[in-house]
């Protein structure tokens, strides 16, 4: 017997099916930091810290980031905050 939903294509219906999803996330970020740069930096990196500090102020102390303490990862994507803008200051100069 035919399972339909295999049969409509469904890649839902096999959980061992592998999706590279996020290969195309991280693609299509390079291609707005590319298209963009530093104003992309700007918005990728305040959105990262705007996140984390909520995530903070709810009691996230570890990430699963390679920098692991969330003070750490605050700290990074304040300095990419900072060297994009001084990449627009520099652009619009």
């Amino acid at each position: 017997m035919v399972d339909p939903q295999r049969a409509s294509g469904s890649a839902a219906a096999d959980p061992s099916s592998y999706d590279p999803l996020r290969l195309c996330v991280f693609a299509t970020v390079a291609l707005i930091g590319w298209l963009l740069g530093p104003v992309a930096v700007i918005g990728f990196a305040g959105l990262g810290f705007a996140g984390y500090w909520r995530a903070r102020r709810a009691g996230l102390l570890r990430s699963r980031c390679l920098l692991g303490d969330t003070r750490l990862v605050l700290a990074y994507l304040g300095l990419l905050v900072a060297a994009g803008a001084v990449g627009v200051w520099m652009w619009i100069r």
